[in-house]
């Protein structure tokens, strides 16, 4: 039976959220990731999703999202939106976005159903994942000249509290996912990820990066003394100075070991957040309701997981970084 996931009602949500290939399985060169970075971007802004921060790699992805608590986009938003998913004629099988404002204009039933439809994709965590992964894997498979599916089983989802520290901490480590696989020694000189592409000046990176602090608060998370620091050209704007190549330069070492509560605890954040949805969310086994208590993470003072963790069987996908 299929867990449901945890999913709060009436106010912004953050999840941290993953997905893997069939077994494992590289498929994916920088060609791929260009792409998968444009659809990311184009699904966000349809979806009304805020993207935090990601980083794709050669078998799986992550992405950390805000979802607002109540997204009702005016009709002439609507329009816009669908344009940006569907911008190119006989993309959508139906619709053309000429067609949707006619019908919106009009008023009446079809119009109510549409915008019912449209909007029931919008501000949601499950319809934000699906999408982003459908049209992926139509892009992939039409390229390859494959069929059959491209990512194993359903993505994986934590409720993130969404507090500063919270936050900071799980952006970090997902953008510190190239340093634990050995794929680069700085992750600013990784352009599948939200900290190396705002680095690179991604105008999409930089307003995501405003959710972590901005760059000096970031930073200092990813870094410690010898790490990437902030200095002001005469000109007023920033620059960064020449960064430690070694990763003992990161301020928390332990965010360059895998941390499965990242990926695999449900809910995430303080012990008072965790424990409150909680019980909101009883554990139902058997016909018995059974609570559950919060789980110290360990090496990251004051974070709560929802639920135990077990380390998996060894296998293919357990060498890449998750």
């Amino acid at each position: 039976m299929r867990k449901g996931r945890v999913v709060l009602k009436g106010v912004d949500s953050v999840f941290h959220c993953m997905s893997r290939t069939v077994n494992g399985e590289r498929v994916f060169g920088p060609d791929h990731l260009k792409k998968f970075r444009d659809v990311l971007a184009r699904v966000a802004d349809f979806s009304g999703v805020s993207v935090i921060t990601y980083c794709l790699m050669e078998n799986h992805f992550h992405v950390l999202v805000r979802i607002p608590a109540e997204d009702r986009p005016s009709d002439k938003e609507l329009v816009r939106r669908f344009r940006v998913l569907y911008p190119k004629p006989g993309a959508h099988p139906v619709l053309s976005p000429e067609k949707l404002e006619d019908i919106l204009s009009s008023g009446g039933d079809e119009a109510e159903q549409l915008r019912a439809v449209l909007m029931a994709r919008m501000g949601c965590v499950s319809e934000f994942m699906k999408t982003l992964k459908q049209r992926f894997s139509v892009w992939f498979n039409s390229v390859h000249r494959r069929y059959g599916p491209l990512w194993s089983d359903r993505f994986k989802s934590v409720l993130l509290e969404g507090d500063e520290f919270s936050l900071k901490t799980v952006a970090a480590y997902i953008d510190l996912n190239p340093v634990r696989a050995g794929i680069v020694a700085d992750p600013k000189d990784y352009s599948f990820s939200g900290y190396g592409r705002a680095v690179a000046g991604g105008r999409f990176e930089r307003r995501a990066l405003e959710a972590l602090g901005g760059w000096v608060g970031y930073r200092s998370t990813l870094f410690g003394k010898g790490g990437i620091e902030e200095e002001s050209r005469e000109d007023g704007q920033e620059r960064e100075a020449e960064a430690d190549p070694a990763p003992v330069g990161f301020r928390s070492a332990s965010l360059l070991q895998t941390i499965r509560h990242f990926s695999n605890g449900k809910i995430l954040g303080s012990e008072g957040f965790v424990r409150r949805i909680l019980d909101e969310f009883e554990v139902i086994h058997e016909g018995v309701t059974r609570r559950r208590c919060p789980v110290d993470v360990g090496n990251h003072s004051g974070l709560f997981s929802g639920t135990r963790v077990r380390r998996p069987k060894t296998c293919l996908a357990d060498r890449d970084s998750v």
